[in-house]
């Protein structure tokens, strides 16, 4: 949830022409009334009628006296927006909640309230606010949603302020806005077996250091109330104190998430095409693995991670999770196309330490680009491959495949040749049907080496 403190409405461009500005303000009846004071000031004049003169004067004088006093009252209206929440995933609707304050000692009139919102966003939304009294307030919302993720500008409000005559109007605005985060849609994925299969990463697999032996302990001092089970003598009789094996320290399983995120790859857009299924895959992906208290990474073609990311990602634990989450979220909500031809960069950065659980969403691939792939698998402990194909993304379901098919067939072959569980995507697959599916293709696999399972 964010938060836009009270600020007061600023200056525009006109202000700098003073009473021009507030004469431009003039409403239809304002201006009817000047022109009629004038009208009626010179047949005063002509007739010679003093009388009709005051009338002239009273008509021409209102509407500028309104002007004037509307001008010198603008800056006294406040105003603030909260959005709840400040995220919120596709498809979902956030509220805005607007309130404004009468921080002056004389009553309004009646004001229009206008915020600004991206077309995306829904219409901009407008709201007549009853007249407030002195230090009175008024609380307005509305709701904004898009089906298409990234980050959008609330702002800066608009407020049309008039006199209680309806003589003049002035457009003010304000100076805050606020921005509202659309995240990819996140799918719920069962917790099935996919990890790691070596070096000791898996599901629930950890390593300690007391499991290391003897040679590779590192004891520490004695602390009232530890266990005299875990006593280490040798250390004991070496330092001449009392000295035990530390806790055991577990090594957290680790997943790393690659997106394909190269134009190159991908045809189509909306948020039913085949590259938003993939960043949605991703984030689904990502959020399933912290969860389970993996330490997740997210990487792109472009070699790129998360601003803030640590060597082996972000650590699944407790509150720290959350933060990752949003993290990430935050990041995918605004990754695009890359120019990028191949997947090299990012076989450089596994290629320094990929070991874990891979997990991969392809768009268009190449023999090239395959035979890269092939040697990130040899990186990691087990890969999982979700491969889109833009010509069944883009082809009608009576429309016989093209040769562009076949070739997406060969090189998921060759994916699984080279020990990737790879899937098809289908268009509008559901991503945790695929996940159960890469989970029994993946069983099979460990049964057909004569490995045992994860």
């Amino acid at each position: 949830m964010s938060t836009a403190g009270a600020v007061h409405a600023d200056d525009d461009r006109g202000d700098r022409s003073g009473l021009r500005t507030a004469l431009a303000g003039l409403t239809t009846r304002g201006r009817s009334f000047l022109a009629a004071g004038i009208a009626a000031a010179i047949c005063a004049y002509v007739l010679g009628q003093s009388d009709l003169l005051r009338v002239g004067l009273l008509l021409a004088v209102l509407p500028l006296v309104c002007a004037a006093v509307l001008y010198r009252t603008r800056y006294r209206v406040a105003g603030s927006r909260r959005l709840s929440p400040g995220r919120v995933p596709a498809g979902t609707e956030a509220r805005v909640h607007l309130r404004m304050d009468n921080v002056s000692r004389m009553p309004t009139g009646l004001l229009m309230l206008q915020d600004r919102v991206p077309y995306v966003l829904g219409p901009r939304p407008r709201f007549v606010l009853d007249r407030m009294e002195a230090g009175g307030r008024r609380e307005v919302s509305y709701r904004v949603r898009s089906d298409l993720r990234g980050r959008y500008p609330l702002g800066p409000l608009q407020l049309r302020l008039s006199d209680p005559f309806g003589m003049c109007e002035l457009n003010r605005s304000f100076s805050s806005y606020d921005t509202l985060t659309v995240t990819p849609r996140v799918e719920a994925l069962p917790p099935v077996r996919l990890s790691g299969e070596s070096k000791g990463y898996g599901d629930g697999v950890q390593r300690s250091l007391a499991l290391a032996g003897e040679d590779d302990v590192i004891p520490r001092g004695y602390r009232y109330g530890d266990d005299l089970r875990r006593v280490h003598w040798r250390s004991t009789a070496r330092y001449g104190e009392l000295m035990v094996r530390r806790e055991e320290q577990p090594q957290r399983a680790r997943c790393t998430v690659l997106l394909d995120t190269r134009a190159i790859a991908y045809e189509g857009a909306g948020p039913d095409s085949a590259f938003e299924w993939a960043v949605s895959g991703a984030a689904s992906v990502l959020v399933h693995m912290l969860e389970r208290g993996f330490s997740v990474r997210l990487l792109t073609d472009t070699g790129d991670s998360v601003p803030g990311e640590g060597a082996d990602g972000f650590s699944g634990v407790h509150q720290e999770s959350a933060d990752a989450a949003g993290l990430m979220m935050d990041t995918l909500a605004v990754v695009d196309h890359s120019d990028e031809e191949g997947l090299s960069r990012a076989y450089d950065v596994l290629r320094s330490g990929g070991e874990g659980l891979l997990v991969a969403f392809l768009g268009d691939l190449d023999d090239e680009q395959t035979a890269v792939l092939a040697r990130m698998r040899q990186r990691s402990g087990g890969a999982v491959a979700f491969l889109l194909d833009s010509d069944d993304w883009l082809r009608e379901p009576s429309d016989p495949p093209g040769p562009e098919a076949r070739q997406g067939e060969e090189h998921l072959r060759m994916l699984r040749e080279s020990g990737w569980t790879a899937v098809a995507v289908e268009r509008g697959a559901s991503l945790e049907q695929l996940w159960r599916q890469a989970d029994r293709e993946r069983s099979g696999l460990v049964a057909a080496s004569g490995g045992e399972g994860p």
